[in-house]
């Protein structure tokens, strides 16, 4: 049998020949806790009962499942021999009959990984604590199933759990005669049941609506985390941004919230943001924040609470066939995240952070050689696995928010309400959405879809100025522009904005004009005879999707005037374009860090200024010539220190500095400072140096050497906590020595001892911008075990490895060369390497570029 990696072909076939009436799952994790004897992994026993139908009675097919070992196997009453029928990851189904029962009972291991079932260990009281991880096909790991998204059934769950603890899955669940029985699902894919146990500090609350044909919907309400964060768990804001979301799409959905009871839960060394599963969502617990944060934070959280929440309706009751349609959920998750956030929550500035975060990953994202159209060619569940990307979640979202200026906010959610109530329980392609929102607009959706969802790559769009001899506007074009390897133009419904001072010494718009951009070349009529304006922006308000560009004048105008810009999000706007232009080699390094120098510091949105933050560091680092990259750090350092004395006292804008202090550190004056602040030698009024601060400031101090092993173990008897461990192998892991960066390779590609929190922790620390001498040995190493990690290791930690260990600071020509000639002798290595290999090559080309030009610069 072929393996793991389950086929698009081998899943249709499977599809049109089988269908599931049911699974009765019954799980045994007293296991999870006590000593565990023998070298094998620790295991938990796993029966399953799958009850299924086959259209063609004779005909063979496989169940899927991972695991060290199976007892027993019996198919319609027959035993079967697990060695005979079980390859380690499928189990072969002959001679099927019309009607099925298959019963495995097996051995599954618990996870280090973050898939199946992981199991963590809380240092800081010896608890244990388990959740389940699935996407796109983990599943398999804890019990038998057929792992593909359109093969839907319900389930029923059965867990017996160490005593005293408590058990939570998707329905509502009973503890009795020391077995938790929970309530059968609706039918629902494999990937997003789920179960979490353990001793969880759990909190409570209620919602309730009453519709208007009277009838009442009450859903019960729980938020959870581990007992040592919950000094720190602010429930009450969980359940406010929950209870403002559940009214916000029922009044938009038209479609009562389907699966009974809400849980959400907080759970440690989480590789995703979330995971939607139904009645049961879990979360990363970084999301529970044990030092002071800026709003950013909980604004992302509630976008994050928001976005799982949609997939309640797109994902989890209409879900796609497979994986080629992600985008059908990822996307509407993602637009209706930022969506509801603006119309139901405090976080009103919402389309601000879309704008300069969201799309920044998603401009990344499809300007790199493995870009794809938004509705994207999966083959397998490796490709699956790599497409949770800024294309199917950010991009896709984008060009949804180009489809509502496009069709209409009402025609659009009309399309929702009946795509629910046309596919609930189903499974949907590309055609069933389409066809919904051709009914309720009237546009014709084949085309834009071809335009937008079937083809990859981003527009440039470009202001065109004439004026009048009286100095008004002759003509106002948009230019629009494509690469050469991705040539479609597209239609856009852009807001073209003029702006000039005013009396005061402020930048303001005072003309504006929406029109559909069509082809090369795109007359604004209505704003010819407007005066002359000083700065032209072509996605005022960011109806569409596109990098934006300027003319000569508006680009002098910003390089003079960015922060007298009043409107946040046109300035927000202005920012990601001059970073765009920065990534594009087309406005060099050393001009992009002179205006956060001089402007980042007025900024008022804390989300743009902690993302200006972090494309400076990222100018500095990447895109500065290596003759100039001491001076660019210093100038970076001096700066951030500048800011931070000027901040407001206890202001979000003091801690942001500080932290971004802590980020360019470069120099001896820098470390004093860090040190001092410390140790309290030095206090800065209003600063609060927490524990989440203190390893912020520690990490820059070990990678220059100036604080030591010993040092670092003082700090981890402070915080002898799961985060201060995590924060405490980064630090270790930072410090500049060559035994330190080989224990460093050693733990993380020779062993799999570490979790995948810990492997994180130690690449974050290894690959360091100040080291580039000493991590240059690591290239010619790196090409010469990637493929072997890749086989040998889960694909999670495989894209880890590959991606965090790229030799991106030995920037250079040689280095490009060794990438190079690596692609050209793997040309039959597994297609999902390939790409995380040729993504990490355009890095490095377009960093080259971008050298290039600050060079040029003179």
């Amino acid at each position: 049998m072929p393996g793991e990696n389950l086929t698009r072909d081998e899943a249709r076939e499977r599809a049109a020949l089988l269908s599931v009436d049911g699974y009765e799952v019954s799980l045994d994790l007293r296991s999870a806790t006590g000593e565990h004897d023998g070298d094998g992994p620790r295991t938990f026993r796993s029966v399953t009962t799958v009850r299924f139908r086959c259209a063609e009675p004779g005909a063979s097919s496989f169940a899927d499942l991972i695991a060290p070992a199976v007892t027993s196997v019996s198919l319609n009453g027959r035993d079967l021999d697990p060695g005979q029928v079980f390859d380690g990851s499928r189990i072969l189904l002959e001679d099927l009959a019309a009607e099925n029962e298959l019963v495995v009972d097996a051995q599954c291991a618990y996870s280090r990984t973050g898939e199946g079932m992981h199991r963590f260990v809380d240092p800081e009281d010896g608890e244990v604590y388990l959740y389940t991880q699935y996407e796109p096909a983990d599943a398999r790991r804890v019990f038998t199933n057929f792992e593909q998204p359109d093969l839907k059934a319900p389930y029923r769950f059965e867990v017996r759990a160490p005593e005293g603890w408590t058990v939570w899955s998707n329905g509502v669940g009973d503890l009795a005669d020391g077995v938790w029985r929970f309530a059968e699902t609706k039918p629902i894919s494999t990937y997003i049941t789920c179960v979490v146990a353990g001793p969880y500090h759990y909190v409570t609350d209620h919602y309730e609506r009453v519709f208007e044909d009277g009838t009442r919907l009450d859903i019960p309400l729980g938020a959870m985390c581990r007992k040592g964060l919950a000094p720190h768990f602010d429930a009450d804001d969980v359940f406010l941004v929950t209870k403002q979301g559940l009214d916000f799409f029922h009044d938009h959905f038209d479609h009562p919230y389907p699966f009974g009871k809400y849980d959400q839960a907080f759970v440690p060394e989480y590789n995703l943001g979330a995971m939607e599963n139904p009645g049961m969502v879990t979360f990363r617990e970084e999301f529970i924040f044990r030092g002071k944060v800026t709003q950013a934070s909980y604004e992302g959280r509630a976008n994050v609470i928001l976005h799982e929440m949609a997939h309640m309706w797109f994902g989890d009751l209409v879900t796609m066939e497979w994986w080629d349609d992600l985008w059908l959920k990822e996307s509407f998750a993602d637009f209706m995240g930022a969506f509801a956030l603006v119309g139901a929550t405090r976080f009103t500035d919402g389309w601000i952070t879309f704008a300069n975060r969201r799309k920044a990953w998603a401009y990344r994202a499809d300007q790199l050689p493995s870009t794809h159209p938004v509705t994207a060619d999966i083959r397998d569940l490796q490709d699956a696995k790599l497409n949770f990307d800024g294309i199917t979640y950010a991009k896709g979202a984008s060009v949804l928010k180009q489809l509502v200026a496009y069709a209409g906010q009402d025609a659009f959610l009309e399309g929702a309400r009946r795509y629910f109530k046309r596919h609930a329980y189903g499974n949907t392609r590309l055609g069933d959405l389409l066809s919904v929102l051709e009914e309720t607009s009237g546009r014709d959706m084949a085309a834009w879809s071809r335009a937008w969802l079937e083809t990859a790559g981003v527009n440039s769009l470009t202001p065109q100025v004439l004026l009048r001899a009286d100095g008004t506007v002759d003509e106002l074009a948009v230019v629009q522009e494509a690469a050469e390897s991705h040539p479609e133009l597209r239609p856009h419904r852009v807001a073209v904005g003029l702006y000039r001072r005013t009396a005061a010494g402020t930048l303001e718009r005072y003309a504006q004009a929406e029109t559909d951009v069509e082809g090369p070349r795109t007359v604004v009529a209505e704003l010819a005879g407007a005066d002359a304006p000083e700065l032209v922006l072509v996605n005022d308000d960011d109806l569409t999707y596109c990098k934006t560009r300027f003319d000569d004048t508006s680009l002098a105008t910003l390089r003079e005037a960015l922060g007298d810009l009043t409107d946040p999000l046109a300035r927000a706007l202005c920012w990601s374009a001059l970073w765009n232009m920065t990534r594009d080699a087309l406005l060099p390094a050393r001009d992009f860090i002179g205006l956060v120098l001089r402007f980042a510091g007025r900024e008022t949105d804390i989300g743009v200024l902690q993302m200006l933050h972090a494309w400076a560091e990222s100018a500095a680092v990447h895109y500065t010539a290596p003759e100039r990259r001491e001076e660019a750090a210093r100038r970076l350092a001096e700066g951030a220190a500048e800011q931070l004395r000027a901040a407001g006292e206890g202001s979000e804008q003091q801690l942001a500095w500080a932290r971004f202090v802590a980020r360019v550190a470069c120099a001896e004056a820098d470390f004093e400072l860090l040190a001092s602040l410390l140790d309290g030698t030095e206090t800065l009024p209003g600063l609060e140096v927490d524990q989440e601060l203190r390893w912020a400031f520690l990490e820059p101090l070990a990678a220059h050497g100036a604080a030591d092993e010993k040092r670092l173990d003082e700090e981890l008897a402070r915080d002898d906590t799961a985060s201060g461990r995590r924060h405490h192998v980064r630090c270790l892991a930072a410090r500049p020595s060559e035994a330190v960066k080989a224990q460093c390779w050693a733990q993380v590609v020779e062993s799999d001892a570490l979790s995948n929190a810990l492997v994180e922790a130690t690449i974050a620390g290894f690959a360091q911008p100040s080291q580039r001498e000493l991590l240059a040995p690591y290239a010619e190493k790196y090409f010469a075990v990637i493929e072997r990690v890749w086989t040998e290791r889960s694909i999670q930690i495989g894209m880890d490895v590959v991606r965090g260990l790229f030799p991106s600071y030995e920037d250079s020509e040689e280095t490009l060369d060794a990438t190079d000639a690596w692609l050209a002798a793997h040309e039959d290595a597994a297609p999902a390497l390939r790409r995380l290999v040729l993504e990490a090559r355009d890095d490095l080309a377009r960093a080259l570029r971008g050298q290039a030009c600050d060079a040029a610069a003179g």
